[in-house]
């Protein structure tokens, strides 16, 4: 069963809804220890006075901000404590606004919402008002010391919770002169036209459980083999050599043209499944036919009237 991480309410207007927060995610990246190669024994990380060399002690270790190479502002733990936000347990909305006004990039960590004991009913009508206006809920919390901007929103049945990346901290975008160099190329009406048709024919829904971190999977196996004593061969790669490259009509009229033939293929196959799934349908039928029901009932009459 799962653990919640967080217990709280939201607080929009005068109403209060206790909720429980739950992580939404399960980061499944491998994870590697640091060894001795000589010795196979994990490796241990030491706090070391880099002018001594010297082990530091925990208790010795002060916090400091570098104002410039060398030169540090030393915090103490009690001066940091002072400006922690209060510890409240309120997820207090603020604003509610547009789903589609918030761009992907403010989003950090999901999480999931359940009701709280005694919070089912104004979580469920908080829920649906939310689903009915397409609105999403601007909140701020404060979680392990911290005050977090989060949105709120519905997501099926269940209220999601996605702490957000305040504005100052996103990058923009017009800092990169690559950008810059290649907003003031034209394109012409042919190329976009084609463009397009590649997208649209490339378009379709979104399904999560198609794509999957192939990369991880490959070293899970690595891993496996190498457990199981299996010898590993590693060849080597050869150097890819880039190519010219191609002419950008050129290359568009290619791509759409390697998507057709694709598509056209997978219909021949479909079509092949159906037809063979009709065929097999009339056998059925046939089978079924060959039953003498019609012709015993005579039978059984004729033995009536003697």
């Amino acid at each position: 069963m799962a653990r919640s991480i967080w217990t709280g309410a939201i607080s929009f207007g005068l109403v209060t809804v206790p909720v429980k927060l739950y992580s939404a995610v399960n980061r499944k990246t491998v994870r590697f220890h640091q060894l001795n190669s000589k010795t196979g024994v994990r490796i241990s990380q030491k706090r070391v006075d880099s002018s001594t060399g010297d082990e530091v002690a925990y208790e010795d270790i002060v916090k400091g901000y570098e104002l410039s190479p060398d030169r540090y502002v030393v915090i103490e733990p009690d001066e940091l404590s002072s400006l922690e936000p209060k510890k409240t347990k309120t997820i207090e909305i603020e604003d509610f606004v547009e789903l589609s006004q918030i761009d992907p990039v403010y989003y950090d960590h999901p999480y999931y919402l359940a009701p709280g004991p005694g919070g089912a009913k104004p979580y469920r009508l908080l829920l649906e008002a939310m689903r009915e206006t397409g609105k999403v809920a601007i909140a701020r919390v404060v979680i392990r010391s911290k005050e977090q901007l989060v949105a709120l929103r519905p997501m099926g049945d269940v209220l999601g919770m996605a702490t957000m990346i305040f504005a100052d901290e996103i990058l923009p975008p017009d800092r990169l002169d690559e950008v810059a160099e290649a907003k003031e190329l034209k394109t012409t009406k042919r190329e976009l036209e084609i463009a397009e048709q590649l997208v649209e024919s490339l378009a379709g829904d979104f399904e999560p459980d198609k794509y999957s971190d192939s990369y991880r999977e490959q070293v899970l196996a690595l891993i496996e083999r190498k457990a199981e004593g299996k010898e590993i061969a590693v060849q080597p790669e050869a150097e890819e050599v880039p190519g010219p490259a191609p002419d950008l009509m050129s290359a568009l009229k290619a791509s759409l043209e390697a998507v057709r033939e694709r598509t056209a293929e997978d219909r021949s196959e479909i079509g092949q499944q159906d037809g063979a799934a009709k065929r097999r349908k009339p056998a059925a039928k046939k089978a079924a036919a060959k039953k003498p029901a019609g012709k015993k009932a005579p039978a059984k009459r004729a033995k009536a009237k003697r």
